[in-house]
């Protein structure tokens, strides 16, 4: 398996990372670095380990064996009393780290019972304390990246899919983010919907210098917006590279199936 290394600086890195889940090995002594600014895109076949990169960086779970790295510190440890000793982070380690991670997911879970403005300022005033002034003025302008400017008094049960997965992509843009985390976002979309979030998100990665790991089978995508590709198999890289060589000429049989499977 390649070693994933990126000179310089790190936004994340993994370290020998291994999760797994009573018996099954969902990540297998993971290494992988990603830059600030790098935008990577996750692919491979459902069980490969893609979408538990993302859950472990939103602490949603936590490593077996390995440590996760942010801005070149522990994030899923924390020390320990002297000689460098690591300990499984705890919440209040975890708590001011976990705020420069923001992630979209493949369901929505938009609050049905609040207004799309009220769903985006939410996070930010009770977690960043922001007034509602200013936690408005964010929103709004962020509406505004996603097309939704007119729909700030609306309920998400009124709302298109498309429409309420862009409110979920401002929504996570408006706790101001470094590393943004995309996991399937159009997988829950009817075909004709997809093109409309992610020419969003194409807005999004061209007019800022986010952080930007996604999980995708949208291939196109992938192409316009990664700096690099990896393919996932048995929670391993099996290889990586510029979107350009990988999709269109894979070196591992294994890519070259997967890609037929989706074409």
């Amino acid at each position: 398996m390649p070693t994933e290394t990126v000179p310089g600086a790190e936004k994340v890195r993994f370290e020998r990372v291994t999760k797994r889940f009573g018996e099954q090995t969902v990540l297998d002594g993971l290494d992988l670095t990603v830059a600030p600014g790098e935008r990577v895109t996750l692919i491979g076949p459902s069980g490969s380990g893609k979408t538990t990169i993302l859950r472990l960086l939103m602490t949603l779970e936590r490593v077996t064996d390995g440590v996760v790295h942010l801005d070149g510190e522990p994030y899923s440890h924390m020390p320990s009393g002297g000689g460098g000793k690591l300990v499984p982070a705890d919440e209040r380690h975890l708590a001011p780290r976990r705020r420069r991670v923001g992630m979209v997911f493949q369901q929505f879970n938009l609050f049905p019972h609040m207004s799309v403005l009220a769903n985006v300022t939410e996070a930010p005033r009770h977690v960043l304390g922001l007034d509602a002034d200013e936690a408005a003025a964010r929103a709004r302008d962020l509406l505004g990246l996603v097309g939704l400017a007119d729909k700030e008094d609306a309920h998400p049960t009124r709302l298109s899919g498309g429409q309420q997965q862009r409110v979920a992509i401002a929504r996570a843009l408006a706790m101001h983010p470094e590393l943004l985390l995309l996991d399937e976002v159009t997988s829950a979309l009817d075909p004709e919907l997809v093109a409309e979030v992610l020419d969003v998100l194409r807005d999004v990665a061209a007019g800022t210098d986010l952080t930007m790991l996604c999980v995708t089978h949208e291939m196109g995508f992938a192409r316009d917006v990664s700096d690099r590709v990896l393919m996932f198999d048995g929670g391993r890289v099996l290889e990586s590279g510029a979107p350009g060589r990988l999709l269109d000429a894979p070196e591992h049989e294994r890519t070259r199936a997967f890609l037929r499977s989706i074409g």
